[in-house]
């Protein structure tokens, strides 16, 4: 990508993060669970989440100050489910992003309450904003409860999960990939854009856009699994091939995901083109899912 877009994209995370301190700095939080709160709230990331509904939002004509309460209540649930999916009852790490994970650092329990009450406090942030309407908060509401419930990330985690013990073929995986990953990234760009005040027709098509993102995210972590560099990644690559892991490589072969990807790109590519949306940054979001190496 070029330095133009990796600046801005520095910037609208920079922005962001100063945004969510400052909304969590007025919470009262006893002490260590604060600690434990903020430990993985600052632990490095993309922040993809809350730039892709700023984006959105930009991309239809809205103000980016519009999306952050709700940008922030979707980056404290992908914090939370970050915390609780490394857990030894869950995915059992001991490193994230190259630091200890919340539970060895802050012990399980602290770990567990800070996943709790990230999650809990996310839905606080949309209804206590004073700058959405009933009917925003509403909709805000319901759809973040839908992308990251039962219907959503949860039944995703619980899937992949099952899938571990035993092969699934390729519909099953995008599936589980589309509630586990896919389901947030759409509400993303499905929030940016209802806050733009986007039409019906518009918003049906940016929510299948977001599907299309969802899937382009994950092949692309597969394929970085395979052939990703170890030093920029920041994590350990080849683990899925190691845990006998179902993934797009595995099942279509690493040529056969690469084409499956950009498969998805340029069906993204037309839903943006449909939108008129071709020069926006979200399209280069989109063509950054598809290129970055971490």
């Amino acid at each position: 990508m070029n330095k133009e877009f990796t600046n801005w994209l520095d910037q609208e995370k920079e922005k962001f993060m100063v945004e969510m301190n400052a909304t969590l700095d007025k919470l009262h939080i006893p002490s260590m669970l604060r600690e434990s709160v903020y430990y993985s709230i600052n632990a490095g990331g993309k922040r993809l989440r809350p730039i892709l509904m700023g984006a959105a939002c930009e991309a239809f004509g809205g103000k980016l100050n519009k999306v952050y309460p709700a940008a922030i209540a979707l980056e404290m649930i992908h914090t939370y489910s970050l915390i609780h999916d490394d857990l030894p009852a869950m995915d059992n790490d001991m490193y994230r992003r190259g630091m200890p994970t919340n539970h060895i650092k802050f012990g399980e329990a602290t770990a567990i309450l800070a996943g709790d009450g990230l999650l809990t406090n996310s839905f606080q942030m949309i209804s206590s904003s004073d700058i959405y309407t009933a009917d925003q908060k509403v909709f805000l509401l319901d759809q973040l409860s839908k992308a990251s419930g039962l219907e959503g990330m949860v039944a995703g985690q619980h899937l992949d999960m099952i899938a571990e013990t035993k092969p699934v073929d390729i519909a099953n995986l995008e599936k589980i990939h589309q509630l586990k990953t896919g389901k947030l990234l759409t509400y993303a760009v499905t929030a940016g854009a209802y806050l733009a005040d986007v039409t019906m027709e518009e918003l049906s098509l940016i929510q299948s856009f977001g599907n299309e993102i969802g899937l382009i995210f994950q092949i692309q972590d597969d394929i970085l699994d395979v052939i990703g560099d170890q030093q920029i990644m920041g994590k350990q690559v080849g683990s899925d091939k190691g845990n006998e892991k179902s993934t797009y490589p595995s099942l279509l072969g690493l040529d056969g995901a690469i084409e499956k990807r950009d498969s998805h790109y340029k069906i993204a590519l037309s839903y943006l083109e449909e939108l008129q949306l071709t020069n926006s940054m979200l399209a280069q979001l989109t063509t950054y899912l598809v290129q970055r190496n971490k």
